[in-house]
């Protein structure tokens, strides 16, 4: 089964080259062992656009948007065998970029 393992930022400064270099390690590890199936980092909130399409015509909306002291920084999806596998790998990812995360399965 595979999840969605969200990374939490609540910080306003950038990883740290040795946080960047140990999920660098993480990352290898987690494809060397067939539990990766897609990353990514994701810009600042502000680089952010939103797409309303519930009126007549779409409304375009430059971020940030919400008032909000968290934001997704960045996820992976994880092949893995059960929910605790998936939170195992989760938590080590976590500890590597010392941020909280949130792990749910794709339906």
């Amino acid at each position: 089964m595979q999840y969605l393992v969200s990374v939490i930022d609540d910080r306003t400064d950038s990883a740290t080259p040795d946080e960047m270099a140990a999920i660098r390690a993480f990352n290898e590890r987690v494809q060397a062992e067939g539990h990766w199936v897609f990353a990514g980092g994701l810009g600042d909130p502000s680089t952010a656009t939103t797409i309303d399409n519930r009126g007549a015509e779409p409304v375009f909306t430059d971020g940030p948007f919400l008032e909000s002291k968290e934001y997704l920084a960045g996820f992976w999806v994880f092949q893995a065998a059960d929910l605790d596998q998936a939170l195992e790998l989760a938590a080590e990812g976590s500890k590597h970029c010392n941020r909280r995360v949130e792990v749910r399965p794709f339906l």
